[in-house]
């Protein structure tokens, strides 16, 4: 089985790299309407279930906030893609992660740093996009660059807005609130804007970031619960 997500087939393999060997129960918090990871890890011989409010049907998933889910007994793995940066309360959250686990077990992070997406980087995003095709929602680049142009501000003043009302919370935060309560064994920053830009591959954004022209946004993180 593929994933049929761009972001979600990009990391797979990262993602792959750190989980424990099959049949292991993986349970991805934040598996979003597509389901996440959880169809290629029932593919590769996981016990997976996705939990999301907006998850898909089916009885490898739960529509339930993550914080509120309660499983049978703690899980081997969790992975978090995308989905704590807009959790209503981070503390709250990272408290809730090692009480999934069961000792010993994996955490696998995949976040950006909003905080470093300064407008040399957006712009280097935007002069990248491609118009979204006829009846195809556009992406959150396409509606970053036409609401920037909208506001009149400037892209710091306009960014920082976007993330109060939004209440998202910092890359880095989440990292330090993840060092306090796991046993980090990998950091990574790295490309993250590549998955919504048709015509640049991740590693021509890696090339970017390290030929010091825009910043790395992306965050890969795992960790084990003491």
């Amino acid at each position: 089985m593929t994933l049929e997500d761009a972001w979600l087939a990009a990391v797979w393999p990262f993602v792959r790299d750190q989980l424990p060997s099959a049949p292991a129960s993986v349970l991805e918090v934040g598996c979003g309407t597509l389901g996440g990871f959880v169809p290629v890890l029932l593919d590769g011989g996981y016990q997976a279930v996705g939990v999301d409010p907006e998850a898909p049907d089916g009885p490898n998933y739960q529509q339930i906030e993550f914080e509120r889910y309660e499983p049978h007994q703690p899980v081997e793995c969790v992975v978090a893609s995308l989905s704590l940066h807009h959790v209503t309360d981070l503390g709250e959250a990272l408290d809730r992660l090692p009480a999934l686990l069961a000792p010993g077990g994996v955490l696998v992070v995949l976040e950006w740093a909003r905080e470093r997406f300064d407008e040399v980087t957006a712009r280097w995003g935007f002069a990248r996009l491609t118009s979204p095709a006829p009846g195809v929602e556009p992406s959150w680049l396409h509606k970053h660059q036409e609401r920037w142009a909208a506001s009149g501000q400037p892209w710091d003043g306009y960014l920082r807005a976007w993330a109060e009302e939004e209440r998202l919370h910092p890359g880095d935060a989440i990292v330090r609130g993840l060092d306090a309560r796991f046993d980090r064994r990998f950091y990574a920053e790295g490309p993250y804007l590549f998955a919504d830009l048709a015509d640049t591959s991740e590693t021509e954004e890696q090339a970017a970031i390290d030929a010091g022209r825009i910043q790395a946004i992306g965050i890969r993180y795992a960790a084990t619960r003491p």
